[in-house]
């Protein structure tokens, strides 16, 4: 087991792109009985929202139907397991979550999780939430166990091999960290990204044109067109998000 942890984890620091690293992962962690997994991140967290859902890193191989259902119409506001995670670092036995309800301490919308849920034979697992470093960041990954396998049989597998389980996915969350993200209908052209970057070393638009070689209505006109791609309203702002999702000084882009 320690010689093939040991070749997983050096296939992972040499991943390049975050699509293999995560094919890589899910096929890992199929072999400890998860054949289900979400890992989310956002680093733009308040008091009292999660932030644009539009800027969080959201990783799956569950089904579309059920990403649609927990990720895009917003069910996972009132997981159980979420709540979890942003209250805790560390990782949960979903029997957490059974324990709650067999106390009867759920409310109507964390009913309305755990039906649909169940619907999609979600219903045993883990949950491993990272450490964070800022108030406004948060990570944690969901681990589902296939559907033919119980709490009590994943809580069992944990109890051998928990350790390794948690290092893996630490690493992961770090490696991802590292890797540019994809961004859905939101990929830069390499002149916007050159025009980014140089904003974001200080240049004034005079001194992007003349490094650049192009007029300054020319890198108005890309930086207008970055802002337009990534959803934002200041160069600052794009700056600022192409920088979180590691869009910028990419040396393959």
């Amino acid at each position: 087991m320690k010689a093939n942890l040991r070749t997983y984890l050096t296939e992972l620091t040499n991943v390049d792109n975050v699509e293999a690293l995560w094919s890589l992962h899910c096929d890992k962690m199929a072999e400890f009985g998860f054949d289900r997994l979400i890992y989310g991140f956002t680093q733009f967290m308040t008091p009292t929202s999660f932030g644009d859902p539009n800027d969080f890193v959201v990783l799956s191989n569950h089904t579309a139907e059920y990403r649609k259902g927990f990720v895009e119409d917003g069910l996972y506001r009132d997981a159980p397991m979420v709540r979890w995670a942003l209250e805790n670092e560390g990782h949960a036995s979903w029997r957490v979550m059974a324990e709650r309800i067999s106390h009867g301490q759920i409310d109507e919308k964390v009913q309305k999780v755990i039906a649909f849920n169940l619907t999609h034979k979600v219903n045993a697992g883990y949950t491993v939430s990272f450490k964070s470093v800022s108030s406004r960041a948060k990570g944690a990954i969901s681990l589902c166990a296939a559907a033919d396998i119980n709490q009590d049989q994943i809580d069992e597998m944990w109890a051998d091999h928990g350790g390794d389980i948690v290092l893996m996915n630490n690493l992961v969350h770090l490696k991802i960290m590292t890797l540019p993200i994809p961004l859905q209908n939101q990929n830069l052209t390499p002149r916007q990204r050159e025009a980014l970057e140089w904003v974001g070393d200080g240049k004034t638009m005079q001194d992007i044109a003349q490094i650049m070689g192009l007029t300054q209505a020319t890198i108005e006109k890309h930086l207008r067109l970055a802002r337009e791609t990534l959803n934002v309203e200041t160069t600052a702002q794009a700056v600022a998000k192409a920088a979180f999702h590691n869009q910028m000084y990419v040396i393959h882009a």
